[in-house]
């Protein structure tokens, strides 16, 4: 019996052995595979003519917009950034998890102070289980008006897409151009206290497009064939402004989201807030030609002034029969946008995003924090001249959250004040709740307007399964907002219109295959409710992704610590952290 025991464990000791050394082949075969990509970045003024004038433009590398990174899951970025222009500049990897290097993350005064002109900073930081479109852009004032540029990340090597490979793969960037120095816009809104222009065009891949003044030589050109797929990779980059997007006469098979992928489904127009990207394949299937490719506002703000032009590329086949001289002259079949405010249309492409599968949200949450987001008006300081309270009745702008108007500091980034310690820079007593209940979507009293200046962070313990209610206001006026959290990707478990009621809404939750995002479009007048696992020990902003809404205040700090040993810890600051 004895001996017949020392055989079964023996056995079992090399079934072990064995399990071991398969596991240990796994882990370095996927080692193997990764890469580590260097990249340098030189932040500086150049030359760019857009709309019949010369701008010196802050650019990355002398590029507008900046260089497309491309990476496989699993492999680590190196980004070396020289700041020659002379702005302070930080750069933000919008989406990435960064997975214990939140030093890496790039807001400016949250985990860094910014790279002073004639600094340098080298950004460090692995992509983990993540597969899409991302993409990176100043954190810093108004920069990203010009500093902003894909980061694809395709499948780890030996992977495939969920999807029939494409035959070809295009990045579409959507920003927003001002005829002028955008930093020059801010600076004279914050000065008045007033709303700040307005952009003059919007672009794609950095041009226009025909139906801008000359701007016609530079319209963006995509390829297409008979027969064949493209996989668009469109992203939001616009500064203030969600938009629609259309492509005449072709439906979008929508594959995937802020690296994530989705439930396929087919629409003939995507809404991206600014943050957001949006992954489609469009199909060679229509008559051999061009085809405009085309974006506008959705301006859901009643009565608040937008840029309200167009801007175009060309969807062109290849075999399209026609000479190289008389293609350009044939006018590309033109597209039917949404209305500005069509909301409808809007809700209906929300509610259409799933999760591929059943996924793991957390059922029970120990966070349950109730949020809510809007405008407010602030009175006019005493010692203030006129000419600096130019919002409504001789007000000056702001913005909050719970009635928070955030105040980033000046002389350390929150995240070194919250590792070190060192007092006086935040508070942890960000409110759970708002700190009045009212009818937040009706008609608010006036004496809420006023939001209360703070820096104030809400803490998070590590592994706490956190429940957010987004609830939208009309203080000033109702607005659909993109909310971005910094280093999580959360579940969208529902949304809707009016007051959120715990009572009744939480029969929309799904909690079987949510979709997974980094950015919520929170509805106009309305509530989104997300959901994560707060495993990434940090300091990570939560905010409107609409520039103008983040000057004004729209943001909070959450403070996640440190779980028990290495892997659940912030990694060590770089030693070339810039110094405020």
């Amino acid at each position: 019996m004895g001996a017949l025991y020392n055989i079964f464990a023996d056995s079992r000791a090399s079934f072990f052995l064995f399990g071991l050394v398969l596991l240990f082949a796994s882990a370095m075969s996927t080692l193997a595979h990764a890469k580590t990509h260097h990249h340098k970045f030189v932040v500086q003024a150049t030359p760019v003519k857009r709309l019949c004038k010369t701008h010196n433009s802050i650019t990355v590398n002398g590029q507008y917009p900046g260089p497309t990174l491309e990476v496989n899951n699993g492999d680590t970025l190196v980004v070396k950034v020289t700041n020659k222009a002379r702005y302070n500049v930080t750069i933000h990897w919008h989406g990435i998890r960064q997975m214990r290097t939140a030093w890496a993350d790039g807001p400016e005064f949250v985990t860094q102070c910014p790279i002073r002109p004639g600094g340098s900073y080298t950004y460090r930081f692995t992509i983990q289980g993540q597969e899409g479109t991302l993409w990176w852009h100043a954190h810093s004032s108004w920069l990203r008006a010009t500093v902003y540029g894909a980061l694809i990340i395709r499948p780890k090597e030996g992977d495939s897409y969920p999807f029939p490979k494409p035959k070809r793969e295009t990045p579409i960037l959507l920003g927003e151009w001002w005829d002028t120095n955008p930093i020059d816009v801010v600076r004279e809104a914050t000065r008045t206290g007033a709303a700040p222009n307005v952009s003059d065009a919007y672009t794609i891949n950095g041009q226009p497009g025909d139906l801008y003044n000359c701007s016609s030589k530079g319209t963006y050109t995509v390829p297409i064939d008979s027969g064949e797929t493209n996989l668009l990779r469109v992203i939001n980059a616009a500064l203030n402004q969600p938009l629609f997007f259309k492509v005449a006469n072709h439906k979008l098979r929508v594959v995937g989201a802020d690296a994530s992928y989705t439930k396929p489904f087919t629409t003939s127009v995507l809404m991206l807030g600014p943050g957001q990207t949006t992954d489609v394949l469009i199909n060679g299937d229509q008559p051999s030609g061009r085809y405009y490719i085309a974006a506008r506002a959705y301006a859901s703000a009643p009565n608040a002034p937008f840029d309200n032009t167009t801007t175009t590329a060309i969807l062109e086949y290849k075999s399209a029969p026609c000479a190289a001289k008389n293609c350009a002259a044939s006018k590309p079949v033109m597209t039917s946008l949404p209305a500005f405010n069509d909301t409808a249309t809007v809700t209906a492409f929300s509610n259409s995003f799933r999760s591929p599968n059943k996924v793991e949200v957390p059922t029970e949450v120990d966070e349950n924090l109730f949020f809510t987001i809007g405008l407010g008006l602030n009175k006019c300081p005493p010692h203030f001249r006129a000419r600096r309270c130019q919002g409504p009745n001789g007000t000056r702008f702001a913005a909050s959250m719970n009635n928070v108007s955030f105040v980033l500091p000046s002389n350390i980034s929150i995240l070194q004040a919250y590792q070190q310690g060192i007092p006086g820079v935040f508070t942890a007593d960000f409110p759970a709740n708002p700190p009045l209940k009212f009818d937040y979507t009706g008609n608010v009293s006036r004496s809420l307007w006023q939001p209360v200046p703070g820096t104030k962070g809400y803490k998070l313990k590590y592994g706490s399964r956190v429940q957010v209610v987004l609830q939208g206001t009309s203080i000033f006026t109702p607005e659909n907002h993109p909310i971005h959290l910094h280093g999580y990707d959360f579940y969208i478990i529902a949304e809707g219109f009016g007051n959120f009621n715990p009572k009744t809404d939480t029969a929309k939750f799904n909690l079987v295959d949510p979709p997974l995002r980094n950015t919520a479009s929170v509805p106009v007048n309305g509530w989104a409710v997300i959901r994560f696992v707060a495993d990434n020990p940090g300091a990570w902003l939560l905010h409107c992704h609409l520039d103008v809404h983040i000057n004004w205040g729209l943001a909070m700090v959450f403070l996640v610590d440190n779980g028990v040993g290495e892997l659940q810890t912030i990694e060590h600051p770089p030693a070339d952290l810039p110094l405020c």
